[in-house]
């Protein structure tokens, strides 16, 4: 769906983002997190279009974002850099009047008046964007971007500004969509929020992606703390029971038999110190592996 290669940005000599790789697949939602002057917004405007990268390429359907024009941008619904802007002396429903013509949406005023009830703008849906709240705001930056029932959907932290309704009400908005089979990138804060709805994480530090994290996986999990731990997840990998064992910090994580990963460590000499489901924090996780990088 989307894929990203070797993207850089370069202002001057100085490089904002350097080669960054990443995909993202139908029905999937990928959030990028890292503090701020990461990369985020810089990478948001790159794969969108309303940036150039000085180095690698972006493509959506196979289309080159950058050289395909339409083509590709067609597929796309995007709020880059929240608020969206509107023109504030038409009403809402106005703005996606005019965005419907643009697109050459069909069956508009239905869909207009779906999107206004899904976002629950209905009831300001014909009042001026400039008496708008920056929370009203923002939900019809969010009936914008999925009017035109994109491809791929790009947010730049969809939920800023909003109440924690509102922030439970977006993470519904872009779970349904990912059901449906749409590509959800999006930028944010609110990590431990947005861990039960994304599958997977990149993080950014200094203009590089230094880490992606899945979290999509349905099997329970178990977290060992190991004497030796690099050799214990060698070790546990070529085990039967263990369908997947990898390293966190200090702790090794596994899928599979609990019961028999512990009794072939034991067996093996090393010790086990430490064994319990694995409630991965991702906020932690992501503040220990920034300070890493």
């Amino acid at each position: 769906m989307l894929e990203a290669q070797g993207l850089g940005k370069r202002y001057g000599r100085r490089w904002v983002l350097e080669r960054v790789s990443l995909a993202v697949n139908g029905g999937e939602v990928y959030a990028l997190a890292g503090p701020n002057g990461s990369g985020k917004t810089t990478l948001i405007r790159l794969v969108t279009g309303l940036a150039f990268p000085s180095a690698g390429r972006v493509s959506l359907l196979g289309e080159n974002v950058h050289e395909s024009g339409w083509r590709a941008r067609k597929h796309l619904g995007a709020v880059v850099e929240a608020p969206a802007a509107f023109y504030p002396h038409m009403t809402g429903r106005q703005n996606l009047e005019r965005l419907a013509w643009m697109s050459g949406l069909k069956n508009a005023e239905a869909r207009i008046r779906e999107v206004l009830m899904r976002l629950e703008v209905i009831s300001v849906a014909d009042q001026k964007v400039g008496a708008y709240s920056l929370g009203q705001r923002q939900r019809l930056g969010l009936a914008a971007a999925i009017l035109a029932e994109p491809k791929l959907l790009v947010l730049d932290e969809p939920t800023s500004g909003l109440d924690p309704d509102g922030i439970q009400k977006v993470h519904e908005l872009l779970a349904e969509e990912a059901q449906k089979g749409t590509a959800v990138l999006l930028s944010t804060h609110h990590l431990r929020e947005a861990s039960s709805l994304v599958h997977r994480v990149g993080i950014l530090s200094a203009g590089r992606l230094v880490d992606e994290v899945e979290l999509s996986g349905e099997r329970p999990r178990y977290r060992l703390r190991v004497s030796e731990p690099e050799r214990a997840v060698a070790f546990l990998k070529t085990l039967a029971e263990v369908e997947a064992a990898f390293l966190r910090g200090d702790w090794v994580v596994i899928e599979g038999s609990l019961d028999r990963a512990l009794a072939a460590l034991v067996a093996e000499g090393y010790k086990v110190h430490e064994a319990t489901p694995d409630y991965f924090d991702l906020y932690e996780y992501y503040r220990e592996r920034v300070r890493r990088a």
